[in-house]
Formats: C-alpha cells, sequence, structure tokens
C-alpha cells in the first residue's frame, strides 16, 4: 500500500464554523453577480464571478459537466392519505445506462431512497397527471430492499410516453437538503447550469451555476478553449463523513460519460492550463488516469474504486500515456464514448495527474468535497474559507465561487 494513502486523515482537521445564516438560500437574481474568491499562492482575493475570464490563464482550456439535473423526488399518496416520497438514484433495470433509461415506454426499474417506506407495505402506488385533457396513470411498486436503498418499479398508462417525460410531469427538483426549504418553481431553471443537455444528475454541478452566455462569450473572446465531460452526480455527494478517520468512509459511485473526440482535445492540451468546472469534471478527468493504468494492466471494467490511486501498481504512466491508451482502444473498438464509473476518493496526499485548477463553490464542512479542495492547494484551504467568512461570502450550492490555480 502506497504511504500516501488518505486514511488516517481525521476528519475534525476539516471542519470549519459554518452557521445556517451563511449557507446561501436563494441563488442571487443574476447568475454571475456572485463573489469570486481567487487564490493562486498563498492569499486570497476578493473577485466577481464577471472577472473570471480575465484571472484564468490564456492557454486554459476550461472542462464543464454537461450533466443534467433531473426532477428526481417523486411524491405518491396512499389511499390513506399519507405520502411517500420516492427519491430516484440510478436505472438498474432492464438497462443501467441513463441515457437509454430515459428513453423506455412502459416500466423501469430505478434504486430509489424512500421516505416514509415503513407505512408503504405491498400496495401498488399510483398518482394522476393530467396533461392537455389527457389522464396518464403513473404508479409505483416496491420490489426489493438493496442497502439503504429500494428497487422501485415504475410503470405508466398510456405506455407511449417515456420515462423522462414521466419524472418531468410529476418529479420535484431535489435542492440539496441543507437548503431546509421546499422547491419552488425557479428551481427547475436556477439549479440547472445553462448547458446541461445529458440527464442524470440528482445535485447540480453547482461550480457551473455562476456562468452565463455573456461569461462564455468572454472566455471564448479570450482565446481560451472548453470541453464537456459528463458525470451523473449522485445523492452520495452529500453523504457526510461519519467516522472518525476517512477509512472507514465508503465514497459514493457515479457514472462518467467523455466522448473520443474530448479526450482527443484534452491531450492536445495536456502540457498547457486544464482546469475543471466542479470537483465532478475534476473527478472525472482524474479517473480517466486511473482507468488508462487499469487497462495497461489488463483491466479494461472502466471501474475506477475509491483508494486506487494509493495502491503500489508495478505500471508507471505520465498523463499523455494515459490518454494516448484511452485513445487506442475506442479507435480501435470504434466506440465513440468511454463509458464508466468512478469511486474516487481525492484526499490529501493525492497526486493530481491531469489538472491545474479548479471553479468550485464553498462545501459542507467534514465533506468528501472538502477533502478535494484540501488536496489540491493545501491548507491553505483553511485560509481561504476563513477569509470568506469574514468577508460575508455565501455559502454552498447557491453561494458564491473559488478560482484556484496551482
Amino acid at each position: 500500500m502506497n504511504s500516501l494513502r488518505p486514511g488516517h486523515l481525521k476528519i475534525n482537521d476539516f471542519d470549519y464554523p459554518l452557521t445556517d445564516d451563511r449557507i446561501a438560500k436563494f441563488p442571487l437574481k443574476n447568475r454571475d453577480d456572485s463573489k469570486l474568491l481567487f487564490l493562486h499562492g498563498d492569499q486570497p482575493e476578493e473577485r466577481k464571478f464577471k472577472e473570471i475570464a480575465d484571472l484564468l490563464p490564456s492557454n486554459s482550456l476550461l472542462v464543464f459537466n454537461e450533466t443534467k439535473v433531473i426532477q428526481a423526488r417523486l411524491i405518491f399518496q396512499k389511499k390513506t392519505g399519507a405520502n411517500i416520497e420516492i427519491f430516484c438514484l440510478e436505472p438498474v433495470a432492464p438497462t443501467n445506462d441513463f441515457q437509454l433509461a430515459f428513453q423506455l415506454t412502459s416500466s423501469v426499474v430505478w434504486k430509489c431512497f424512500v421516505g416514509n417506506a415503513k407505512r408503504w407495505k405491498d400496495e401498488v402506488l399510483e398518482m394522476s397527471i393530467d396533461y392537455n385533457g389527457e389522464e396518464i396513470i403513473f404508479k409505483a411498486e416496491k420490489k426489493e430492499h438493496v442497502g439503504e436503498a429500494f428497487l422501485i418499479e415504475f410503470s405508466w398508462d398510456p405506455k407511449s410516453w417515456i420515462f423522462s417525460q414521466m419524472i418531468e410531469l410529476s418529479g420535484l427538483v431535489p435542492i440539496p437538503p441543507y437548503l431546509n426549504r421546499q422547491a419552488v418553481d425557479s428551481d427547475k431553471e436556477r439549479y440547472q447550469t445553462i448547458y446541461a443537455r445529458n440527464n442524470g444528475s440528482v445535485a447540480a454541478p453547482t461550480a457551473g451555476l455562476h456562468f452565463t452566455d455573456k461569461i462564455l462569450k468572454a472566455i471564448k473572446d479570450k482565446g481560451i478553449e472548453t470541453e464537456k465531460v459528463t458525470l451523473h452526480v449522485g445523492a452520495g455527494t452529500f453523504k457526510p463523513v461519519s467516522s472518525e478517520t476517512i477509512s472507514n468512509h465508503e465514497m459514493h459511485t457515479e457514472q462518467i460519460v467523455i466522448s473520443l473526440e474530448a479526450l482527443k482535445h484534452l491531450y492536445l492540451k495536456l502540457d498547457e492550463s486544464i482546469i475543471a468546472v466542479g470537483t465532478t469534471s475534476l473527478r472525472t478527468l482524474e479517473s480517466l488516469y486511473w482507468m488508462a493504468l487499469k487497462l495497461k494492466s489488463g483491466d479494461d471494467h472502466f471501474d475506477v474504486q475509491q483508494w486506487d490511486p494509493y495502491q503500489e501498481s508495478e505500471y508507471k504512466l505520465n498523463a499523455r500515456e494515459a490518454f494516448r491508451i484511452l485513445i487506442e482502444y475506442l479507435e480501435k473498438r470504434n466506440l465513440k464514448y468511454l463509458k464508466g464509473q468512478t469511486q474516487l476518493m481525492i484526499a490529501p496526499g493525492y497526486q493530481f495527474k491531469i489538472i491545474k485548477g479548479l471553479i468550485t463553490n464553498f462545501h459542507q464542512p467534514k465533506s468528501t468535497l472538502l477533502l478535494l479542495v484540501a488536496a489540491l492547494i493545501g491548507d491553505n484551504w483553511k485560509t481561504a474559507y476563513e477569509f470568506a467568512l469574514q468577508s460575508d461570502f455565501r455559502f454552498l450550492s447557491y453561494g458564491d465561487s473559488c478560482l484556484f490555480l496551482s
């Protein structure tokens, strides 16, 4: 085992005083009006997000996560009047591919959290949806218990509708639990990036919420290039580290999709500044390296485990070799996309392989996301967060932003 494995780290060392009044409950009126904490070196600066094009190196490649938040919260009512909340996590059958699952007609099985589960016995739950005078009956049937979740079979009539339409018509926006409020209509737009395209997330890649068409144009005008990847953000992103050390924390698994063309673009920019927009983009990019290392060792499952980077390996790769392996693998099989999953844990001790910077929001105390930030900027995370607290920055999903450059 590599001596850099961070399992010994105590989560209490990644705590800071975040009171409820510092958490942004709603977004600002304009996405790009947020503050920006800029850290390039040891001293943080307060800037405006509107200035980000000026702060980014001119040779940057910004990588965005174009996942789209689904209306994952479904409220069914029993005949007794009791509400059962079903929170969709990921598709299971007849496919576990998000994009295919959303196109299914008739029925689909998803892994879900269930609120008030003890009051839901064996009955099939139903809701009636009126759409332009047409009645649609949407049903949910509990199949089996899987860990903390359940397998739920959804079906509907008329069967010609597809599942993405069903949850769009019946579901609620899954805003983070720490907002301590109900979702409102404006969340449908504001808890979504302007470039979101691929359905699948139950939480927004929040660093991207600050971007506007005007900001993207300013970035392009400076000659900064952009690229898109997809990581579908799971509910586990909010899972706190409850163990004393992180060795006993199980990271959530999330699906990754990246095109061959994106891999080739990244390959050309490896010697420049690849900057991840959000922790999800960062985990995607860094996971690519470990997928390539597995390929070299004969494992082509594209499944990154949380401690993979901290294991001793007989194989050594640089980033350029890693991308060449991935590109050649896809080309030989006439594949246009690499699809896999990652459980990657990035914490102090991790050696970054791909990225040179990060745009991100402020994260919860004692969270794996804060561990990731600390891995990138070291103990400067304490300086940055203390500066933000003293300077009245707004925290968490709807809050202000950071730009960290290594």
